[in-house]
C-alpha cells in the first residue's frame, strides 16, 4: 500500500484530530465537567468475590450493552495494563448534572447458554466493578433463592452522583429490579441517573473507601509499640553485651601491646581477635554473592523511596499509579544495583566483572517476570483479564534491557572505580584456620532457621494488614506505619545477625517464616478457590518472600559489615 501524499488537506486534518482529541478526553482527565457535558461510565471487570485477581472482562458475561457510540479505551499506564483493567464503554448517556429519570438501555435475549452463563456467575458469587470518573463503583450480578433452585440478576442500575461545584465528588450504585432467570425470555437492562450536590471536597473523594477502623484498629497501634519496644529492648542487649565484651577485650589487647615480642609470642590469641584472618575472606561465590548484595540494595533503595511517595502523594487515587510508580523507581535505581554489587564483586577479588553486572540486573526482573509469565500462561487459559498483553511484555523487556541494564552498568563502573579496592583493616590468612568443632545449637543451619524468628516478629502485624490490602477489598492507606515498619526491621535484622555473624542468610530466613504465614493466611483467613487465584498467590508470594529475603540478607550483611570493620579497626592486629 503506497504512503497517503502529504498534501496540505491531508495535513490540516490531521492537525485539526490532534486538537480535538484531547478536548474530547480532557473533562475525564482533568476531572472537570461543564453542564450537560459528557460523564462516561466505564465497565471494567467482572469475577468472584473471594477471588479478587480473578476477574474477566465485564462484558465475558452476556450483559447488552446501551445504544450509544462506543469509545475506545488504551491502557494509559503500565501499571494499568499489569493489573489487568480493562475498561470498556457501557454505552449509557451520561450528562453532568441532568438526571436521568429510570429508562430501558437494552435488552437480553435469555438462551440456554447466556442464561447458563449467570448462573455459574451467581452461583460462584460475581461481582463487577465500574469508574465514573475514576471512581470505582461495585455491584452484585445477582443471587439465589435459599432453596438455590432459582437465580435472579439485577436488571436496574440506580446511580446517584454527587458533584461539587465542576467536579465529581462522589458515586453510589443501587442494584433493583430482580429477575427470575428463564430460558427463552427477554430480559430489559434498565438505569436512572440523580445528581445531588455534595459538601465533599475533591481531594477528599476518596476517603470513602477507606477504612481507618481496620488499619487504624488499637492492634495496629499496639504492635507498632511492641515492635519499638522490642527494638529498644534488642538494641539494648546487644549492646550491654557487646560493649562489656569489647571492652574487656580491647583492654587485655592493650595490655599484649605493652609485653615483649617473646612473651607476645608464648601466648596465645583468644576471643574474636585469634579470626582476624580469615574474617574479611572472600565469600566462596563471590559473584552471586555480591549480586546478591546489591540486588538487596536496590530493592531497600526502591522501598524506602515509593513509600515516602505514596506518603506524600495519594497513589491509591488513580489506578495502578502504585505499581507504575514502583517499576519507574526500581529502574531509576539501577546504579544502586550496580554500584554496591560491583563495588563489592572487585574487593572481594572478582575478575568477570561483566557477567556479574548481568547477574546483578536481571537477577530480580527475571524471576519477576518469569513468575509473571507462567501466570499469564493459566490467565490466558482461563481468558482472564489479568492476561499480560504482548504489547506489555515488550515494554517491560524494553526497560529491562534498554534502561536497567545501562543504568546498572553506570553504578557498576562508578562502585569499582570509587570503592572497589580491598581496603581491609587486617590482612588475610593465606591458608584459612580451622574451624573447632561447635555444639548442634551453635551450627550455621541451625543460627539460619533462628534468626529470621525476631525480624518476622517484629513485621508480623503489618503483614497482616498489607495482606489484606491485596488480597481483600481494602485499600492500603497507612503508609507512615509501613515506614516505621521498615525502619524496625532493619534495626532488629541489623542487631540479631551482629549478634550471630551469619549474615547473609541468618536475615534472609525472614522470608521462609513470611512464605509460611501466607499459607497460613491462605487456608484460614480468606475463602480463595482454584487453579488461577491458587497459582497467582502463592507465585506473587513466592516472589514477595523472596525479594524481601534478599534486602534483609543485604541489610543485615551491610549492618554487620560496617561493625566488623569498626572493631577490627580499632585493634592493632600484626
Amino acid at each position: 500500500m503506497r504512503p497517503l501524499p502529504c498534501v496540505p488537506g491531508v495535513a490540516a486534518a490531521a492537525a485539526l484530530l490532534l486538537l480535538l482529541l484531547p478536548r474530547a478526553r480532557a473533562d475525564e482527565h482533568e476531572h472537570t465537567y461543564q453542564d450537560k457535558e459528557e460523564v462516561v461510565l466505564w465497565m471494567n471487570t467482572v469475577g468472584p468475590y473471594h477471588n479478587r485477581q480473578e476477574t474477566y472482562k465485564y462484558f465475558s458475561l452476556p450483559f447488552c450493552v446501551g445504544s450509544k457510540k462506543s469509545i475506545s479505551h488504551y491502557h494509559e499506564t503500565l501499571g494499568e495494563a499489569l493489573q489487568g483493567v480493562e475498561l470498556e464503554f457501557s454505552g449509557l448517556d451520561i450528562k453532568f448534572k441532568d438526571d436521568v429519570m429510570p429508562a430501558t438501555y437494552c435488552e437480553i435475549d435469555l438462551d440456554k447458554e447466556k442464561r447458563d452463563a449467570f448462573v455459574y456467575a451467581i452461583k460462584n458469587h460475581y461481582w463487577y466493578q465500574m469508574y465514573i470518573d475514576d471512581l470505582p463503583i461495585w455491584g452484585i450480578v445477582g443471587e439465589a433463592d435459599e432453596n438455590g433452585e432459582d437465580y435472579y440478576l439485577w436488571t436496574y442500575k440506580k446511580l446517584e452522583i454527587g458533584f461539587n461545584g465542576n467536579r465529581i465528588v462522589d458515586v453510589n450504585l443501587t442494584s433493583e429490579g430482580k429477575v427470575k432467570l428463564v430460558p427463552n425470555t427477554k430480559i430489559q437492562m434498565s438505569y436512572s441517573v440523580k445528581w445531588k450536590k455534595s459538601d465533599v471536597k475533591f481531594e477528599d473523594r476518596f476517603d470513602k473507601y477507606l477504612d481507618p477502623s481496620f488499619f487504624q484498629h488499637r492492634i495496629h497501634w499496639f504492635s507498632i509499640f511492641n515492635s519499638f519496644m522490642m527494638v529498644i529492648f534488642l538494641v539494648g542487649l546487644v549492646s550491654m553485651i557487646l560493649m562489656r565484651t569489647l571492652r574487656k577485650d580491647y583492654a587485655r589487647y592493650s595490655k599484649e601491646e605493652e609485653m615483649d615480642d617473646m612473651d607476645r609470642d608464648l601466648g596465645d590469641e583468644y576471643g574474636w581477635k585469634q579470626v582476624h584472618g580469615d574474617v574479611f575472606r572472600p565469600s566462596s561465590h563471590p559473584l552471586i554473592f555480591s549480586s546478591l548484595i546489591g540486588s538487596g540494595c536496590q530493592i531497600f533503595a526502591v522501598s524506602l523511596i515509593v513509600i515516602i511517595v505514596a506518603m506524600i502523594e495519594d497513589l491509591y487515587t488513580e489506578r495502578g499509579s502504585m505499581l507504575s510508580t514502583a517499576i519507574f523507581v526500581y529502574a531509576a535505581t539501577s546504579p544502586v544495583n550496580g554500584y554496591f554489587g560491583g563495588s563489592l564483586y572487585a574487593r572481594q577479588g572478582g575478575r568477570r566483572w561483566i557477567k556479574q553486572m548481568f547477574i546483578g540486573a536481571f537477577l530480580i526482573p527475571a524471576m519477576v517476570c518469569g513468575t509473571a509469565f507462567f501466570i499469564n500462561f493459566i490467565a490466558i487459559y482461563y481468558h482472564a483479564s489479568r492476561a499480560i498483553p504482548f504489547g506489555t511484555m515488550v515494554a517491560v523487556c524494553c526497560i529491562c534491557f534498554f534502561v536497567i541494564l545501562p543504568l546498572n552498568l553506570v553504578g557498576t563502573i562508578l562502585g569499582r572505580n570509587l570503592s572497589g579496592q580491598p581496603n581491609f583493616p587486617c590482612r588475610v590468612n593465606a591458608v584459612p584456620r580451622p574451624i573447632p568443632e561447635k555444639k548442634w545449637f551453635m551450627e550455621p543451619a541451625v543460627i539460619v532457621c533462628l534468626g529470621g524468628i525476631l525480624p518476622f516478629g517484629s513485621i508480623f502485624i503489618e503483614m497482616y494488614f498489607i495482606f489484606t490490602s491485596f488480597w481483600a477489598y481494602k485499600i492500603y492507606y497507612v503508609y507512615g506505619f509501613m515506614m516505621l515498619v521498615l525502619v524496625i526491621l532493619c534495626i532488629v535484622t541489623v542487631c540479631v545477625t551482629i549478634v550471630q555473624w551469619t549474615s547473609f542468610l541468618s536475615a534472609a530466613s525472614t522470608a521462609i517464616y513470611v512464605y509460611m504465614y501466607s499459607f497460613y493466611y491462605y487456608f484460614f483467613k480468606t475463602k480463595m478457590y482454584g487453579l488461577f487465584q491458587t497459582s497467582f498467590y502463592f507465585g506473587y508470594m513466592a516472589v514477595f518472600s523472596t525479594a524481601l529475603g534478599i534486602m534483609c540478607g543485604a541489610i543485615g550483611y551491610m549492618g554487620t559489615s560496617a561493625f566488623v570493620r569498626k572493631i577490627y579497626t580499632n585493634v592493632k592486629i600484626d
